[in-house]
């Protein structure tokens, strides 16, 4: 058990502290602030405050946890050894930066609330973030921040317990559009195949009439495939649908079509099953309730996990809206148009509500990549960037995560490079 005193426990305090050391590093932590327990305690003990009260181990700690709300901060990056940080500490402390306040600052996405520019869809775009403007975009800071503390830590108290991690890789597969051509209606389905007469599309022609007369399986209606590598190679995947209603938005067929239910009752029968957020259910809690009872009338169980894949995080609002439908996992923290990690971390994390300065129940499952990047990049340097991520993950015992739509492994699309991109991230585990 490590003790920590500090003169005041303050929300930021006990989130922060409770993450890096019990949730990372597998430390069970207790709090104090009275100096004769500290002084009487026997074993691994670490002061957090102005000022050292002897010579015990002291981190000396800015003003980031003792605040409320959030206001512009001044930030000067450093270097620690082979790694990045900020929140520089004088030679007093045993760390040379607040770990702390830095790691709650990434994990609670403070620099989102502070005033930006966002991009054409209304998001906080990758380039407004200090981890891309100070190129630590690609390295998951807190966990590596985290790992180097660990080690001071036994290197000063050698007896200390704590739980060693476990590599871990999974992939995200999004379903905006179920089928491309099956049980579109009859209006959509007719103004489609003039789309690609006229554009002189004719395999497109000829591939819509073979799914109508159900002499072919739409080419969107990849789940078996992926469904079989799950049984083969017992990787993780995790399968968001999206049950919005018809909008300029959401283009998906009805959540009532009896072949789309299908599709979603088979998958959940082998994969664990989420739903992909509508952009009206981004904006309206009754909207989003009202997507989450359909996922769970269809697959006949409670939804646990929610992704939203290209809709603006509105923090902490849709969180809040999350928590109030006791939705308890969220696989929204990435940047769909850059690799990276956006809060810092490739570990699971809790929500911190800067407004209401409390901890949610609210899990948070980080992504680092977007498939829709291979559209836009090189794909060597993708693949290459790729690489190094992953790379950066297994050092660190963290949990790497990958987000790819169906559409990436149907006929229309390069399903081979896709499957390349699959097929490299769950090898790394």
């Amino acid at each position: 058990m490590l003790l920590i005193y500090t003169q005041k426990v303050t929300p930021r305090i006990m989130y922060v502290f409770k993450h890096l050391c019990s949730h990372l590093l597998g430390i069970p932590i207790k709090f104090t602030s009275k100096i004769e327990e500290f002084i009487a305690h026997e074993g691994a003990k670490i002061s957090y405050g102005k000022q050292a009260l002897g010579n015990e181990f002291f981190i000396q700690k800015v003003d980031l946890l003792m605040e409320q709300g959030f206001s512009e901060i001044e930030i000067k990056i450093q270097t620690w050894d082979d790694t990045v940080c900020f929140f520089p500490l004088p030679e007093s402390s045993d760390l040379p930066f607040d770990i702390f306040a830095a790691s709650f600052y990434l994990l609670s996405r403070y620099e989102e609330y502070l005033p930006h520019v966002k991009d054409e869809a209304g998001r906080f775009p990758a380039g407004e973030s200090l981890a891309a403007q100070e190129s630590f975009l690609h390295k998951p800071v807190v966990d590596i921040w985290a790992l180097k503390f660990l080690e001071i830590l036994l290197d000063r108290f050698p007896d200390l317990e704590y739980t060693p991690r476990k590599f871990r890789t999974g992939s995200i597969i999004t379903s905006e559009n179920t089928f491309i051509y099956k049980n579109k209606g009859f209006l959509r389905s007719f103004m489609g195949m003039m789309l690609d007469l006229f554009s002189l599309q004719l395999g497109k022609v000829v591939d819509r009439l073979q799914v109508w007369t159900r002499l072919k399986d739409d080419p969107h209606n990849i789940f078996e495939d992926l469904i079989e590598l799950i049984k083969e190679h017992n990787i993780y995947m995790i399968f968001m649908f999206q049950l919005s209603d018809f909008s300029i938005h959401d283009r998906n067929i009805s959540h009532n079509r009896i072949p789309h239910r299908a599709v979603i009752k088979s998958v959940a029968d082998y994969a664990q099953v989420g739903l992909l957020v509508g952009y009206y259910a981004m904006e309206d809690i009754q909207n989003l309730r009202k997507e989450k009872l359909r996922l769970e009338e269809i697959v006949h169980n409670t939804v646990d996990h929610v992704m939203n894949s290209k809709y603006d995080l509105k923090l902490p609002d849709h969180y809040n809206s999350l928590t109030e439908l006791e939705i308890t996992n969220d696989h929204s923290m990435g940047y769909p148009e850059k690799s990276g990690f956006r809060a810092g971390t490739c570990s699971p994390f809790l929500f911190y509500d800067i407004n209401m300065e409390v901890t949610t129940p609210l899990k948070i499952h980080p992504y680092a990549f977007n498939s829709q990047i291979i559209n836009t990049t090189n794909k060597t340097k993708v693949m290459e960037e790729l690489t190094r991520m992953l790379e950066e993950v297994k050092a660190v015992d963290g949990k790497f995560r990958a987000v790819f739509k169906n559409s990436d492994f149907s006929a229309y699309s390069d399903k081979d490079l896709y499957y390349s991109f699959l097929k490299h991230i769950h090898e790394a585990e």
